[in-house]
């Protein structure tokens, strides 16, 4: 049987590019400093890379899927340009609970929750325990630990969100400032 694979699960917005409210324009992306470098390391060190990244603007009605399959396929070809290959995107366009109205139904996909890391274990035959989840928000580390990943928190100097990103109340594993940061915990 064939050695389970290790993999560097990755939020999208303020982790590897910067994070924009409702990202929802091609020209809005903009990648983190250390993102390229990052993403390189983790495939040099034998990492699958995939990204998991809520992208509620669909339920809101601020934009369509298809917007986000363009910013996230955009997203891929400026990484692979500079040689930082992605090998999955799994995204989840539904609503927080939170903000259900009476009577939705909450969705499996996001993040807490670890469906999308799970759903890329099983087509990357992957070890979630040997695997680890980088991100910038409460809802990052904590899927990461549903799925039983090693978890990372990225600092990032202003929130774009109203997440409090307290590191001593969120838990993570690991507190860093960027993804070339990430790639020196890696073995």
């Amino acid at each position: 049987m064939k050695d389970k694979n290790r993999a560097v699960f990755l939020d999208r917005d303020g982790t590897i590019i910067k994070g924009v409210p409702y990202l929802s324009d091609l020209n809005q992306i903009e990648l983190r400093p250390n993102s390229v470098e990052g993403i390189i390391r983790f495939k040099e060190k034998g990492y699958i890379v995939v990204i998991a990244t809520n992208q509620s603007g669909v339920a809101r009605g601020y934009f369509d899927e298809q917007t986000v399959v363009e910013i996230n396929n955009e997203l891929k070809k400026m990484l692979n340009a500079k040689g930082a290959a992605i090998d999955a995107i799994y995204y989840c366009p539904h609503m927080p609970e939170d903000k259900l109205k009476e009577g939705e139904q909450p969705c499996s996909c996001r993040k807490p929750k670890p469906q999308m890391l799970l759903d890329a274990a099983n087509k990357f035959n992957i070890d979630l325990k040997r695997s680890i989840m980088v991100g910038d928000t409460p809802g990052d580390i904590l899927a990461g630990k549903n799925a039983g990943c090693k978890t990372v928190l990225i600092e990032i100097s202003k929130d774009y969100y109203d997440y409090k990103r307290d590191p001593e109340s969120m838990h993570p594993d690991y507190v860093v400032k960027d993804l070339l940061d990430v790639a020196g915990l890696l073995d």
